[in-house]
């Protein structure tokens, strides 16, 4: 039994870790803007440094947080390294963000039960 605790805490550390790292990613302005501009396609530093107005280093400074949050990756063609948007990267995130919404759905339910019938009595699961 000890042995599946640890498993399970060691799984929602981790889990918590990424999505700390993604939510910190997406809490700035111009990644934010990176990562749009990536949805549409893939582009190297300098073409996403133009409509940003930042420096380039800047620019690779956000993008090295984004890789790191698992949100964006680096592809080869030919000279350049253009960055593209890795879909699966924001899974953790919409999964927490999925139990969160579903938490507050349920919670609404009974709250709406309750309102129509407040006589009715609710457990406490």
């Amino acid at each position: 039994m000890a042995r599946l605790t640890i498993a399970i805490w060691l799984y929602n550390h981790i889990a918590m870790h990424d999505l700390d790292a993604q939510f910190s990613a997406l809490a700035d302005p111009h990644r934010r803007a990176i990562l749009s501009h990536l949805a549409r396609s893939e582009a190297t530093v300098a073409e996403l440094q133009r409509p940003l107005g930042i420096s380039q280093p800047a620019v690779s400074r956000h993008l090295k947080l984004l890789e790191e949050a698992g949100l964006v990756e680096r592809s080869r063609a030919a000279q350049t390294r253009p960055r593209r948007l890795k879909p699966e990267g924001f899974v953790a995130a919409r999964t927490w963000l999925d139990g969160l919404r579903d938490l507050w759905s349920d919670s609404f339910d009974r709250l709406d039960t309750f309102l129509a019938d407040p006589t009715t009595e609710t457990s406490n699961d």
